[in-house]
């Protein structure tokens, strides 16, 4: 290798900066982002060299180019790398300079590229993540106008299925003429929006292949095809994190700790997570909450009775989602489906 590459990539442009191996000698360049742009900056250079570039919003195209030109890509943890380049100023020339310096000392934190194939079908279900919660805003809209003229809801145990949908209509129709108007376009919009779902999925069933990994996963309490899906296309290969406790990190369901002294405190989740995970799993402690009558015998229905009793419901959902998350990497490694503590014999703590 005769020298290092950084790319400090913004959205209509890149800073590239390269650096010698041996004489450590500096070149800048701008590249304005254009298709090819890329590839077309780094022509010239030396086969399989390794190019850092931070994990932003818009990697995807540039680690495409930079595979199409023959280098290696290296996806760059942007939070991480800060840290350790321990710089007060910040600037392009600095952020590139200082991932090549990281290159240069064997300390580049580099992050887990997927393959093509695979990014483009995770499209399809953090679509589906997007159309979903759309469709609560505008659940919760439309039952927010309805119980402000004194709605309270009818018999039926969902208020927008099948069988409330005439009592709904008929709410609908005793409000204001203005209001009633709106709520009527919101009602209509949720139809449109539970019809892309509802395509969606089945798209996700057609082109999304069911594999071993995903049938065990679906052995977890509150996951189902969907979210094994969802978990199975986020992951990838979970020989890539070294323990459960790892992988519960990675995937947003273990919260910030700080320890000094006696003292103990536990803050807000981190955000540099990968939120789809997180979602998924907190879906999936969601589904526990909601049957945990019909199951109290499970280990989860009384993890979340515990935790809910002492700490309220919002901790008890991410308690639960980080048990989901370190038994997801049970599974996957044992290759062994889900198999409650509470009711294994001679289980002396939890999976």
């Amino acid at each position: 290798m005769k020298e290092f590459i950084a790319l400090d990539a913004h959205k209509r442009y890149s800073w590239m900066e390269r650096e010698e191996v041996k004489s450590r000698k500096v070149r800048h360049a701008r590249i304005e982002h254009a298709p090819g742009a890329i590839r077309e900056g780094l022509e010239g250079r030396e086969k399989g060299t390794p190019v850092a570039v931070e994990a932003t919003g818009n990697w995807y195209w540039i680690v495409d180019e930079i595979e199409e030109a023959g280098l290696e890509p290296k996806l760059v943890h942007p939070r991480k790398a800060k840290l350790m380049m321990g710089l007060i100023n910040k600037t392009d020339k600095l952020d590139a300079h200082g991932m090549n310096q990281l290159q240069r000392n064997g300390t580049l934190p580099t992050v887990w590229i997927p393959p093509r194939e695979l990014r483009d079908l995770r499209e399809i279900t953090r679509a589906r993540m997007v159309l979903t919660r759309h469709r609560s805003r505008l659940k919760n809209r439309i039952q927010a106008t309805l119980s402000k003229y004194g709605w309270a809801g009818g018999e039926a145990s969902d208020p927008f299925g099948k069988k409330a949908r005439t009592e709904l209509s008929k709410a609908i129709g005793g409000l204001p003429p203005q209001t009633a108007q709106i709520t009527e376009m919101l009602l209509q919009q949720l139809d449109f929006v539970q019809e892309q779902i509802e395509a969606m999925e089945q798209k996700i069933r057609e082109l999304v292949k069911d594999t071993v990994e995903m049938n065990r996963l679906r052995s977890l309490p509150g996951v189902g095809w969907i979210l094994s899906a969802v978990i199975a296309l986020e992951v990838g290969y979970m020989d890539r994190f070294a323990s459960g406790e790892r992988y519960a990190s990675y995937s947003g369901t273990t919260p910030r700790v700080h320890a000094s002294g006696d003292k103990i405190r536990y803050g807000r989740l981190r955000p540099d997570v990968n939120r789809y995970l997180r979602w998924a799993y907190v879906e999936a402690a969601h589904s526990v909450c909601l049957h945990r009558k019909t199951y109290p015998g499970r280990h989860v229905s009384q993890l979340y009775e515990r935790i809910r009793e002492r700490k309220g419901h919002g901790k008890a959902i991410g308690a639960v989602a980080r048990h989901l998350a370190e038994a997801t990497y049970h599974v996957w490694i044992r290759e062994e489906p889900y198999q409650d503590p509470v009711l294994r014999k001679g289980q002396s703590r939890e999976v």
